[in-house]
Order: C-alpha cells, then sequence, then structure tokens
C-alpha cells in the first residue's frame, strides 16, 4: 500500500519573541504534525503563546547562536520530515503544499528553500538577500548543524532544491529597526571573534580597514543593492559595520598582546581600501553611463588608470 502522507515535524526557537511567535506557528499549524518550541529563558508571554497552538516546550540554556540548540531540537522531533522556522519566520500556502508533497520522496534528504527577506519594511531583492536559499526542511538523522553562527548544516545524500519563486519562499520579517539590527551584529561579532580568537587568529590592520570596505563593495556594487534604493545603500553600509564589530571585538580580546602599528602598514592598508573602494565604485559608473560614450570612455581610462597605477605600486 502506498503511503499518502508522512509526519512533519516544525521546529521553533525562541528567546522573548512573543511579538511574532503566532504569526509563524499560525502559518504552519495544518502542515505540522507536532511542534516543538525551543524556549532559552523568556521573559515575555512566548511560552503560554507556544502552548496555546499545542506546541511541546523544551528548556534549553540561552546562546550566542541558534545553531548550537538546533540539534537539540531535532532529537526532540518524532516524525519523517522536519521544518525548521525562526520566530520571525512564517510560510504560504503555496509553500506548504510544495513541501507536503516533497515529503513523499524517496530520493532525498533535505530541501533548499529560497527566503524572502523584509528588512525596514521592504522586501530586498539583490546581493546575499535573494533567493537566500537554506536548508530547512529535512529528514532528521539526515542533517546537522554545526556550533558556529550561519554556518551550513552537514547533509547526508542528496537534496531538492525549490525555485526562486516568492510563491515557494519562507518570508523573513528582518530587521524592522536599526536597533534591532546593532543588537543582533554585536551578537553575532562576538561570537565570531570568540571563534577567530579560539583559533589564534591574529588581527591585522587590514582587518579593520579592508575587511569593512570589501563587504560594502561585494554588497552594494558587486550584488547590485543599488538596485533596492536607499534601502540598499543603507544595508550595505550596516553590513559593512557588522563586520567592523567582529575586529573590533577581536582587538578587545588581544589587546594586551604587544602590538605597534608601523606607518607603513597603515598607509598601505589606507591606500588599499581607497583602491577596494574607488575601483567598485567605478566600475559602476561605467555600466550606469552606456548611454554617453564619452562619460563612459573617461570613467573607463580612470578605471584602468587605478589599476596600471596600483601594479606600479
Amino acid at each position: 500500500m502506498t503511503k499518502t502522507r508522512n509526519r512533519i515535524s516544525l521546529v521553533v526557537n525562541i528567546c522573548n519573541e512573543a511579538s511574532t511567535l503566532a504569526k509563524c506557528l499560525s502559518s504552519a499549524k495544518d502542515l505540522a504534525d507536532e511542534t516543538i518550541v525551543i524556549d532559552m529563558e523568556s521573559t515575555d508571554n512566548g511560552v503560554e503563546i507556544a502552548r496555546r497552538y499545542g506546541a511541546q516546550i523544551f528548556p534549553h540554556r540561552p546562546t550566542k547562536v541558534v545553531e548550537e540548540s538546533r540539534n537539540f531540537a531535532i532529537s526532540k522531533c518524532t516524525s519523517d520530515w522536519v521544518l525548521i522556522l525562526d520566530p520571525d519566520e512564517y510560510i504560504s500556502a503555496g509553500l506548504k503544499k510544495e513541501l507536503r508533497k516533497l515529503s513523499l520522496r524517496h530520493n532525498i534528504n533535505f530541501v533548499k528553500i529560497p527566503r524572502k527577506n523584509i528588512i525596514f519594511g521592504k522586501w530586498l531583492r539583490h546581493s546575499q538577500y535573494w533567493p537566500d536559499y537554506l536548508i530547512r526542511f529535512f529528514r532528521p538523522k539526515k542533517v546537522k548543524w554545526l556550533s558556529t553562527v550561519h554556518s551550513q548544516p552537514i547533509t547526508e545524500g542528496h537534496g531538492h532544491t525549490l525555485p526562486d519563486n516568492p510563491e515557494f519562499a519562507i518570508r523573513h520579517n528582518n530587521y524592522q529597526s536599526i536597533n534591532q539590527f546593532l543588537s543582533k551584529a554585536i551578537r553575532y561579532a562576538e561570537s565570531k571573534a570568540d571563534e577567530l580568537d579560539s583559533q589564534n587568529y591574529k588581527l591585522r590592520l587590514s582587518d579593520l580597514l579592508i575587511r569593512p570596505v570589501q563587504e560594502f563593495n561585494s554588497r552594494f556594487y558587486a550584488g547590485q543593492e543599488y538596485r533596492d534604493g536607499f534601502h540598499g545603500l543603507i544595508i550595505s553600509i550596516l553590513q559593512s559595520i557588522s563586520i567592523l564589530l567582529i575586529y573590533l571585538f577581536l582587538w578587545d580580546r588581544q589587546r594586551n598582546q604587544d602590538k605597534t602599528l608601523s606607518k607603513e602598514s597603515y598607509v598601505s592598508s589606507v591606500s588599499q581600501a581607497t583602491f577596494e573602494f574607488n575601483h567598485w565604485h567605478t566600475k559602476f559608473l561605467i555600466e550606469e553611463h552606456t548611454h554617453n560614450l564619452i562619460v563612459k570612455l573617461f570613467y573607463k581610462l580612470r578605471y584602468h588608470l587605478d589599476r596600471l597605477t596600483r601594479k606600479i605600486q
């Protein structure tokens, strides 16, 4: 007899996120056969909301990053498949229908799902924010998370990737304010700094001056975040600040080590950071002035002169 359906467990980790939890749980209530909520010492009414939706509640010590507690959450599931959502995420009817169908396939162990990131009230469609594929639907014994921030899980067997269609995307009401962004950025930066320090990574001046510039360039120019308008500019600036925070926290941990800043290293790092920015900005200007051949030629000449000057130095 052919199996007509598989059981699905929903997993949500919470820590003072009652304001978004009800929408999250409600969106998956007719998909999940059981709901597992991992509470990391919430002081709001999140646990009460979870109970209202019939969730099983398991306590867990607070962690700097959610990945550390995901394996614990998965161990509590009793279903054939697991769907992981964050409290500020929810799913559509189209995605639920697709996941139900995929759960019947015997030749896949995990599914990569696109995520629609809504930041400061706007859906960002460029850079790393779309389609932002994540492994969130899987067989419980075939996926394992590492305990490092924003790490990809270890998978076993074959997977399936959903098309980058908003109909099949997890909706993520990401950052609602600058304060929320910075508070999360500080938490992630501290965790990453601890990780680098434990690996005996030695801070360099270039980490403070060049890496934030590279992060901005990779998002705003290379990732075309400028196409998201003012939102794209603001988020690119904030992301570069989040990278700077990692190395500031690392400096804080290593500042007692005897290090001196030489004039040569400072000049070299500033020069490279300036070149990195000018390189991508000029490339952007060339692409944006395709209608004006004279302006385009001017920027092309400047672009190649900058590269030539860099090689001579």
